[in-house]
């Protein structure tokens, strides 16, 4: 690190202090420093200020490197969060000689200024406070998915170099990192090194595709849980990084695995399926799949060398995180056989909702792609999910055509590895062979499992239901009573207790197969 000015901004750091430096009212100043920038808390509002040093990955040593840093934090982040990024403010010095924000003076310093939201809203502290709600993280996932739509794609002829390249750069500094830490066994290092370079070799064709394909934009960089709020009912992401390109001008999927990583680290490989599936929902990007293992562990890998460094400065609790890491990131790696599960049965069996609790479970992390009839039949109609729809979107025709689009994205994604779980009605013999023969197409292993349970649950079900994706309601469950159903060749589970006892007796026939 390079810090030719450590006491440049030190008078300021001294008056900021002072409420009386703010253009708008504020009880008191709150400051917070980072390892490269002092936030500043005023009453509504926060101002962030670059530090002025160098690292290798960064450079703020100039004040005029320093203005144009903050403008391109401004310009980033308020694609994603226009509420949070106001603007950037000039610090100035009055003619009377008071440092303010703001001001007719010669700048001092350079600030973004941010609208201030409580610490209680960050994603990360409600995940510690307590479970963290899967719509939280639905919200997040589709805003992510958003913002990757409308970020610009890297120039395919530009300095980018190449997913393959710029892959096998960060793999292999952060494993150069851990290397020299005394933290870790040098040959368990050496045996990770070569079960990640054979990845990249074996993908080195997609990885570079990728930038070709659009898939390569300028994205967010830093994409979990600490970068994200909860704020007027929805999931925001702020503080993305805009110091360094070769951070956040990376595969779409790459940053989405920042978030995936995150919430499997912290025992929520859940949450790290329904973002996933989520995020497919909006946006059917799976040409990438085969990649999420070697994303998932480099990002493991970047957050081990975080804190092996944060060992090495000191902080002796960082050592365990390291290591937990570290484990996180050979076990993203171990090979996972994929399989194809068709969960059927009539309305009102808890078709979804074994779907939802078994999806996380299956293949590799963070499980299988979730295809539910419901949810593609709105899709198909161009509404949103919770609509209610017409009979005339119930029509054989229909049924046939969200079928075979079950089936052709069942085809799709068990042909690129990962798992899927196809959760429709399947009372047709026909549907029931057609879903079996797609995954044989993607040469996947299948289960069929069908629900069974009698009218008047499946009638007291249905008729329960609050906000959700299927329009099935009590006349629906007594009509589908009549239905020949022909040989019943898949699993029979009886689904008539609670849905804890149903998923349980998935999951032993899902042991059993």
């Amino acid at each position: 690190m390079d810090q030719p000015n450590g006491d440049a901004q030190a008078d300021l750091i001294h008056a900021l202090a002072d409420p009386a430096a703010y253009p708008h009212p504020a009880d008191s100043v709150q400051h917070i420093e980072t390892h490269i920038s002092h936030v500043f808390l005023a009453g509504d509002y926060a101002y962030k200020l670059k530090k002025p040093l160098r690292f290798a990955f960064v450079d703020y040593t100039t004040l005029e490197r320093r203005r144009q840093m903050c403008e391109r934090e401004y310009a980033l982040n308020s694609r994603a969060a226009p509420e949070l990024y106001l603007g950037v403010e000039p610090i100035t010095r009055n003619a009377d000689g008071r440092i303010v924000i703001g001001g007719d003076g010669e700048p001092l310093e350079w600030a973004v200024a941010m609208r201030r939201f409580g610490g209680d809203t960050l994603l990360s502290e409600m995940a510690a406070a307590g479970p963290l709600d899967a719509n939280v993280i639905e919200s997040l996932a589709a805003g992510v998915a958003t913002f990757h739509d409308a970020a610009p794609p890297a120039d395919p002829t530009g300095s980018h170099g190449g997913g393959a390249r710029v892959t096998g750069e960060e793999l292999h500094s952060s494993l150069d990192d851990l290397d020299a830490s005394p933290l870790f066994d040098a040959a368990r290092l050496q045996a990770l090194r070569k079960v990640l370079d054979a990845a990249l070799t074996e993908h080195a064709g997609l990885l570079d595709a990728r930038l070709h394909d659009g898939a390569v934009r300028h994205v967010h960089g830093d994409l979990h849980l600490r970068n994200a709020c909860w704020i007027d009912g929805r999931a925001v992401l702020f503080d993305g990084i805009e110091f360094n390109d070769r951070l956040a001008v990376i595969d779409t999927l790459f940053d989405l695995a920042f978030l995936l990583m995150d919430l499997i680290a912290r025992d929520r490989a859940d949450l790290a399926n329904v973002a996933l599936n989520r995020y497919l929902a909006a946006r059917w990007d799976i040409a990438g799949l085969p990649l999420l293992p070697l994303y998932l562990s480099t990002r493991a890998l970047i957050r081990a060398k975080v804190a092996a460094a944060r060992h090495a400065q000191g902080d002796t609790a960082a050592g365990a995180e390291a290591e937990d890491y570290l484990a996180l990131a050979e076990r993203l790696m171990q090979p996972a056989p994929g399989v194809v599960v068709a969960i059927g049965g009539l309305s009102g069996t808890g078709k979804s909702t074994v779907a939802r609790a078994i999806a996380p479970t299956l293949g590799r992390a963070p499980g299988g792609v979730w295809l539910r009839s419901d949810v593609l039949r709105k899709q198909l109609a161009g509404v949103d999910i919770y609509d209610h729809l017409s009979a005339d979107h119930y029509t054989p025709e229909w049924s046939t055509r969200v079928y075979d689009e079950i089936h052709d994205r069942t085809r799709a994604v068990a042909s690129v590895g990962q798992a899927v779980i196809a959760d429709a009605v399947y009372a047709r013999p026909h549907e029931r062979a057609a879903i079996a023969a797609a995954a044989a197409d993607a040469g996947m292993r299948f289960i069929g499992i069908w629900l069974d349970a009698p009218l008047e649950v499946r009638e007291a079900r249905v008729g329960s239901r609050g906000k959700d994706a299927s329009d099935a309601d009590a006349a629906v469950a007594r009509r589908q009573a009549d239905y020949a159903l022909g040989e019943m060749e898949w699993c029979v589970v009886d689904a008539s207790g609670s849905s804890d006892e149903t998923i349980n007796l998935v999951r032993a026939v899902l042991d059993e197969s």
